[in-house]
């Protein structure tokens, strides 16, 4: 039996041992092991249990000499120790020795010069599709000499158990960066596996002064590069799944000296409530070799309801990348000439589009604003602001002001453009004024990228500084000063100064260590 070098990892295979297979026949495996079902797409829809989206308190990273002083310890990265690791993992081997186990060998990072080599071992057919499709699939000649630098076992099917071996709950996500290994129990998530090796992304480019970003790309049809960051609900996959424009990618990235390269091979897209005529192009990428995570579909049509939430509103598909009419296979760009931050303002105070300077670009990049609304989390009645450092914390095991200041020094060598965009409310707040209409935002994202904007005067915000544009080709120039739209204004400036304390009272944990410049840069007290 061939056991394709497991043994290295403490791994003694007692069964088959699969490796790299194609995808239609993880597909039929996965429905002969009764992983799945077809839907009439002829996507492979599987249901992940009681886990339904990541596990971020069950998320630990070993601390030992080398990653104490410059882990970002707190809510995000929880530390265990070595030894309990070591068990952990153990018990993993001793469990994984009696499956039927798949392995994927490919990479993270489509620039040669930065990718790094991973190994995915799963108990699941789908699991390992999930790795081919969200992973760099290596050719012939690459697999033939691929050699690991890190390593990830999924044991879905063992549950930790809490208050043993430092876990938590019956879910453990442990990152072992010295031993270049990360253990996942408990959880059939596939999210799981991308974001850790994501997260091993972010801990190793800083290091090599690159930029790894939780963002789309896109470049348009004169070569230019844009990149859009946003929290979910804020429209980054939307307005980054453009016709005219090329997408490079849909979630991560990194930036380097030569330019702009995606990490992954596939797309992981949120679908609840997708439509056709809305996102054709994800719509058209569900297909066979697609996973279809806890949809709700037909059960003699197969027809998948993307509208309901019965299981879950973080309803999920993957798609190669390739499966995007246009896309850029190669996966790299040039460095980005336009750069946009993406917030869903339900408080109706920010503009529409407002130019940021690096300084205010690092503020807001460390802000990672958006704000959830009624309906959207279980006891959410009115607007709640949402901070979340570089707009992906849960995925940063460095402080996050080392990613901001890699931002401020690819801004000021690039000299690209950044706006912040505001996809929410004008008017007044959620429940009196009226969400951007998505023709608007688009006419001035159209103007950005074209560079309509970069001549046009600006004044700056009344409060948070950042500087609105006077006129846009295509768009009202009412709508661009927000408090214009606002028929008590007075109401308007205290909300303003409501959302200003906000940012402060958040921006209070990285004061210190962002500099003087970039604080100053963020809303007038």
């Amino acid at each position: 039996m061939t056991t394709y070098g497991l043994e290295t990892l403490g791994l003694h295979p007692q069964k088959t041992v699969m490796r790299n297979l194609a995808p239609e026949k993880l597909v039929a495996l996965a429905l002969e092991r009764g992983e799945g079902e077809l839907a009439a797409n002829e996507a492979l829809v599987v249901r992940t249990g009681s886990r339904t989206g990541r596990s971020p308190k069950d998320r630990f990273v070993v601390e030992d000499a080398t990653t104490k002083p410059e882990i970002w310890w707190g809510k995000v990265n929880h530390p265990v120790s070595p030894e309990n690791f070591e068990r952990q993992w153990q018990r993993a081997m001793q469990y994984l020795s009696q499956k039927d186990l798949f392995v994927f060998d490919g990479f993270a990072g489509a620039d040669k010069d930065y990718r790094l080599p991973v190994r995915v071992v799963t108990e699941k057919a789908w699991h390992s599709l999930f790795a081919r499709t969200l992973f760099l699939r290596p050719t012939e000649a690459e697999l033939a000499k691929h050699r690991a630098e890190f390593t990830v076992v999924s044991a879905c099917g063992l549950k930790a158990e809490a208050g043993k071996d430092g876990a938590l709950s019956e879910v453990f996500v442990g990152m072992d960066f010295v031993g270049k290994r990360i253990l996942i129990l408990g959880t059939e998530y596939g999210g799981e596996m991308k974001k850790a090796i994501f997260a091993v992304m972010n801990y190793l480019l800083p290091k090599r002064n690159a930029f790894p970003m939780h963002c789309s790309a896109n470049v348009g049809p004169s070569g230019d590069t844009a990149l859009f960051f946003g929290l979910s609900g804020t429209g980054k996959t939307t307005l980054s799944a453009d016709t005219r424009r090329r997408l490079i990618g849909d979630d991560e990235h990194g930036w380097t000296e030569k330019g702009v390269f995606n990490f992954e091979g596939g797309c992981y897209a949120k679908v609840i409530k997708l439509s056709k005529e809305a996102e054709p192009q994800i719509w058209n990428a569900i297909r066979p070799g697609s996973v279809l995570e806890n949809v709700v579909m037909d059960p003699k049509t197969k027809v998948v309801d993307y509208n309901s939430e019965a299981i879950t509103e973080n309803t999920r598909a993957t798609y190669p990348v390739d499966y995007i009419p246009n896309c850029i296979l190669e996966g790299v760009g040039g460095h980005p000439k336009n750069i946009f931050f993406l917030a869903c303002d339900a408080y109706g105070v920010l503009p529409p589009i407002a130019k940021l300077t690096p300084e205010m670009a690092m503020f807001h990049f460390l802000s990672g604003y958006t704000a959830k609304v009624a309906g959207t989390e279980a006891g959410i009645t009115e607007p709640k602001a949402t901070f979340s450092a570089c707009f992906g914390d849960p995925f940063l095991p460095l402080h996050p002001t080392t990613y901001a200041k890699l931002l401020g020094e690819k801004l000021r060598q690039s000299k690209a453009n950044c706006w912040l965009v505001n996809t929410g409310w004008s008017g007044g707040p959620y429940g009196v004024g009226k969400r951007m209409k998505i023709q608007v935002t688009r006419a001035l994202l159209d103007a950005a990228l074209a560079g309509k904007l970069e001549q046009v005067a600006t004044t700056p915000h009344e409060v948070f500084q950042i500087l609105i544009p006077n006129a846009c080709p295509g768009v009202d120039t009412e709508l661009l000063h927000t408090r214009n739209t606002w028929n008590d204004k007075a109401a308007y400036d205290a909300k303003a100064k409501e959302l200003a304390g906000m940012f402060r009272k958040n921006f209070e944990q990285f004061a210190t260590t962002a500099g003087n410049a970039v604080v100053a840069a963020g809303p007038l007290a």
